[in-house]
Parts: structure tokens; sequence; C-alpha cells
């Protein structure tokens, strides 16, 4: 995958990646104002806890996707060097709410702006490659001036769909599930604005993606 991506408008990618957020968001947060009336009706005051830890369970839900996203998505975050602890921290958080599990093998102790982010969506990647549940085992290590940041996704139905495969590849949208469109699109995005490189391989229950950035 060494093709750079064909040419997409800013106006229509940040118009997806908007939409691809707002879809993410929007789950925890209808299932906070469902919590809440449960609670403003008096016929079902006998459902008050359950509403009570609904509402805590998506409220937490919901934190962890916009901490998540700020970094792994965000233009505004003003450090152009990241504590790899924090987005350990930030990964795990996310992974608390989907089926898959991670496993962090990050070396550095921090990483720059592209890796960070790139790293992220890995990261998001690998729950989107496992629905029904697996590991996905992130490394990162500097070697020879170069960022290596691997994603090795292993579990049972592991796949990525056409239209992700796609953003990978650089190619505009087409049909499909544009927020997976939109995802890996934007990863890949990063990887050429970086200067690096991208490559996908699958396999049966196996997904890997391994992308090289310039550390200089």
């Amino acid at each position: 995958m060494q093709a750079h991506p064909d040419a997409v408008e800013p106006v229509d990618l940040a118009a997806r990646l908007a939409a691809r957020l707002c879809h993410d968001f929007i789950s925890p947060v209808s299932a906070i104002v469902s919590g809440l009336d449960l609670i403003d009706d008096p016929e079902q005051q006998d459902m008050r806890e359950e509403a009570m830890s609904l509402i805590a369970t998506s409220a937490r839900k919901l934190a962890a996707l916009l901490s998540f996203s700020r970094i792994a998505f965000g233009g505004s975050a003003a450090s152009e060097m990241f504590d790899v602890r924090d987005l350990e921290r930030l990964t795990r958080d996310f992974f608390d709410h989907v089926r898959a599990e991670v496993d962090w093998a990050v070396e550095p102790a921090g990483l720059g702006k592209p890796a960070a982010r790139a790293l992220l969506n890995l990261a998001q990647l690998g729950a989107v490659a496992l629905p029904v549940g697996g590991k996905a085992r992130l490394t990162a290590r500097d070697e020879a001036g170069q960022m290596h940041l691997d994603l090795d996704a292993r579990g049972a139905r592991a796949r990525l769909r056409p239209e992700a495969v796609d953003g990978l590849e650089g190619r505009p949208f087409s049909e499909g599930l544009g927020g997976q469109w939109v995802q890996t699109y934007f990863l890949r995005s990063i990887v050429d604005q970086a200067g690096g490189t991208l490559e996908l391989e699958t396999g049966e229950d196996a997904v890997r993606v391994r992308v090289k950035l310039p550390t200089q």
C-alpha cells in the first residue's frame, strides 16, 4: 500500500468525520436520556436503581469516547509529544466498552503527535476488526530512525469490511459504512502526511496493520 490517497475535498472529509463521531457519541447520550426519562416517570420509580446504573455506565462510556477521540481525531491538542502512559489509559478506557481486549506493548515513553494519533487509530481499528471479540495487540518501537507501529488483531471472524480497506488504501468513499471508511482513510492520511508507510495483511481470523513513521 504505497499509493497516496486520491483527492478528497477537505470539507467532505470533515463532514464525514463529524458524522462518524456523532454516531459514536449518540448511543451513550441516548442511553443517558432514557435513564433520566425513567427517573422522571412517576410510574417507573421501581426502575430508579436500574436507571441510575444505565446513566452511570453510559456517562463513563461517553467520557471515554470523548477523551479518546480528542487525541485520535482532534486537531486542537497543543502538545507535540504524548506520554505513552496517558495514551494507554485512553486506550484501555476505550476498550472497556467494546468486545475485544487490548494487549498494550508500546516501548517508547513518549510519542510525537503523528505517531500518537496513528496508534490510537490503530487501536480503534482493532476494535472494528474484532466485532465478536478477540485480542488486539498494539506494539510500538523506535528502530533506525523510524517508529514502527503495529496492530495484530486476532479472534473469531476477525476482518475488515471492504470500505475499511478502501480507506486504508486511500480510495474515496463509494458505498458501504461511511464511518469505517473515514476512520481508516483518516489513519492513512496521518501516515501519508508524516511521510510514512502503511501495510495491511489479512489471514484466517487475523488482521495486521503495520505503520512506519520517520522519527526525525
